[in-house]
């Protein structure tokens, strides 16, 4: 465990260098657009059971803070019934602005959605490790946290092929993480570059082998 709490703070260190209208569902964002990089907030899915804050540029009445109810849905003056279970903050920021437009003569204030709590994010570590289970830390983390979470790695555990098994709509897909190079003496910063941490997402199974 002494190793694994140093590995994660070194991971630490080198990181930081109510309506009843009908549900609006997000739109694919258009063929060819210009987005740019996202930041690793940024990139995570919305859950039911998450915290958002929504923040309208100089509009104090519209600046709040909504709970996505079960059926994955936040209601948000001016705008309604809003479908975000599965979407980016982005996403939801342009739905507020869509929504907002009627209201408006010329252009809608910036709006901007963050998740705040992420409740509804869940995981699960099977395998070797030592207190497998389900995970729903409140936060976001990665791959080294998830297995701090469930007691750290067993005995024999193959650290250099923990397997994350992530859904993709209907599908499934599988990602490998490297970390054996973290747990020895004398780790430093490229056995970190090197160890692919993978931040997890909510719905992810982490499989020690």
């Amino acid at each position: 465990m002494m190793a694994l709490a140093a590995a994660i703070t070194m991971t630490s260190s080198v990181q930081a260098q109510s309506v009843s209208s009908p549900a609006i569902q997000p739109r694919p964002a258009t063929a060819g657009a210009t987005v740019a990089q996202p930041s690793p907030a940024s990139t995570y899915r919305i859950n039911a059971g998450d915290e958002l804050e929504v923040y309208v540029w100089g509009e104090e009445r519209l600046q709040r803070k909504v709970k996505v109810l079960p059926d994955g849905t936040i209601a948000f003056p001016l705008v309604g019934q809003i479908v975000v279970q599965g979407f980016l903050p982005a996403d939801v920021e342009r739905l507020i602005t869509t929504g907002l437009s009627a209201q408006y003569v010329g252009a809608v204030p910036q709006v901007t959605v963050s998740v705040v709590v992420p409740s509804g994010m869940q995981f699960s570590v099977m395998g070797r490790v030592k207190s497998p289970g389900t995970f729903s830390p409140g936060r976001y983390v990665n791959v080294l946290e998830a297995l701090s979470m469930a007691g750290g790695p067993a005995e024999f555990a193959n650290l250099d092929n923990v397997l994350i098994i992530r859904k993709s709509g209907s599908q499934l897909r599988t990602l490998n993480a490297r970390l054996a190079s973290l747990f020895k003496v004398g780790t430093d910063s490229r056995d970190v570059a090197g160890g692919n941490i993978l931040q997890i997402e909510t719905g992810d199974t982490v499989i020690v082998r």
